[in-house]
């Protein structure tokens, strides 16, 4: 008989960034640029995932409606981002460190283009596979 748990997938998963023209980033000395990042099957994503709606239905509860200003879709995406985010590797961001460094990165909009690509990395369970070359 097939043990489905054969299928688990990884915690974990790196990205390597791509710049905004889609040019993988590498530093000055040849190594990837890269995010690791928590995926769907792990704690740490179903904790990012609870906040997430947690903070949702605080919204409904005080307003009575889901609307978000720009900037407040801004800051709840980089707050869920940066609790999905394991490490930055090989780069930095504004002199910061840890969990700081992460929401600043995710709520710069001069940066985008780097957001983007961790929510669409960790929301593909494809990344995350034990054969996935990403991990």
């Amino acid at each position: 008989m097939f043990d489905i748990k054969s299928l688990a997938v990884k915690d974990t998963s790196d990205l390597h960034l791509r710049s905004a023209d889609d040019e993988l980033l590498f530093t000055e000395d040849g190594k990837p640029i890269t995010i690791t990042v928590y995926g769907p099957g792990s704690k740490a994503y179903a904790k990012a995932e609870t906040a997430q709606n947690n903070r949702m239905l605080d919204r409904l509860k005080k307003k009575g409606k889901a609307d978000q200003t720009p900037d407040e879709k801004i800051a709840e995406q980089a707050e869920f981002l940066a609790a999905c985010t394991k490490s930055f590797n090989n780069f930095s961001y504004g002199g910061l460190a840890g969990d700081e460094q992460f929401k600043a990165c995710y709520s710069d909009k001069s940066v985008g283009f780097i957001g983007e690509q961790v929510g669409k990395h960790i929301a593909d369970w494809g990344n995350f596979t034990q054969g996935s070359a990403k991990n």
